[in-house]
């Protein structure tokens, strides 16, 4: 097999089908003011919930072992946000954004869970660092995992429409699959061939509805006073190899009281992604644990 397409088998958070390894779960299903949400719910203990990546699902969260690690000793929720695998998909950037923070609470409530530890990668850690502003108490710990949150700037920088426009009309955007792919490891005109093909031929993905997503990203803003008046006790983990090494650092200047982690030789996505590094699930219970041990919630 081609190694990009080994490689781009996560690249840009795409939705993964669960290893013949990975665990199974009950699929199940809520309403979201009208939007209707498929998620998975296991375990028992204090609540975790689990959000994945842009144009990704829940079955990033279980296929590296994630939800079976965590579902030992926590409730795990983890769901399709809107737009994205078994969930609905509206159309239209209105229905992104804020909404999709907004849906967290809508699940939170509807499963009658008081507060929960709130864990996002990516897009959904920019879900997370809204979250964290806009109902800070319903969470007992916020970690942002490759992704700092959307500032004004970054909410409404051109580059967004430009990688809405190419999933629209292609797919997949290649300045997308360019920007994030790990340094030495940029596709080249004939891989990005096949993966636009390997994209339409998979019938769940919503090109339309993954574009209004991304243009829903200026409803995701979070300014750095927001950022930094931030009471709920925060990690953030990311790769040395990840692009969005440096937005973790600056938030972590923003919000010293952070904890920031970095992984070596860890990217965002692909065979080295973070999803799927045994130590991102070592350092979110680490983290957990730091917490109870000093009373800080």
């Amino acid at each position: 097999m081609n190694p990009f397409i080994r490689i781009t088998a996560l690249l840009l958070c795409t939705a993964i089908a669960p290893s013949v390894a990975a665990a199974t779960y009950e699929d199940k299903y809520l309403d979201a003011n009208g939007v209707k949400l498929r998620y998975i719910d296991t375990g028992k203990g204090e609540a975790i919930v689990l959000l994945h990546g842009g144009t990704s699902r829940l079955e990033s969260w279980i296929t590296p072992g994630v939800v079976d690690n965590l579902s030992k000793d926590f409730r795990v929720i983890a769901f399709d946000a809107r737009g994205h695998g078994k969930s609905d998909s509206p159309r239209e950037p209105a229905a992104y954004g804020r909404q999709q923070a907004l849906d967290v609470a809508r699940i939170l409530d509807a499963l009658k869970i008081d507060k929960a530890h709130i864990i996002g990668f990516s897009l959904g850690s920019s879900t997370v660092a809204q979250l964290l502003t806009l109902h800070p108490e319903r969470f007992l710990t916020g970690v942002q995992v490759a992704g700092a949150g959307r500032s004004p700037q970054e909410a409404n920088n051109p580059r967004i429409e430009t990688e809405a426009a190419e999933i629209a009309r292609d797919c997949i955007s290649r300045s997308r699959l360019t920007r994030q792919a790990p340094a030495g490891m940029k596709p080249t005109e004939e891989e990005i061939q096949q993966r636009m093909a390997a994209c339409r031929a998979d019938k769940t993905f919503d090109q339309l509805a993954t574009a209004a997503s991304l243009r829903g990203y200026k409803d995701q803003a979070v300014t750095a006073e927001q950022m930094a008046a931030v009471k709920v006790p925060t990690m953030g983990i990311v790769g040395t190899l990840d692009h969005t090494l440096k937005d973790m650092q600056e938030l972590k200047t923003i919000r010293p009281g952070m904890k920031l982690v970095l992984l070596d030789g860890v990217s965002h996505t692909g065979k080295t992604g973070i999803q799927s590094s045994p130590a991102l699930v070592t350092e979110i219970r680490t983290f957990i644990a730091e917490q109870r041990t000093s009373g800080a919630r």
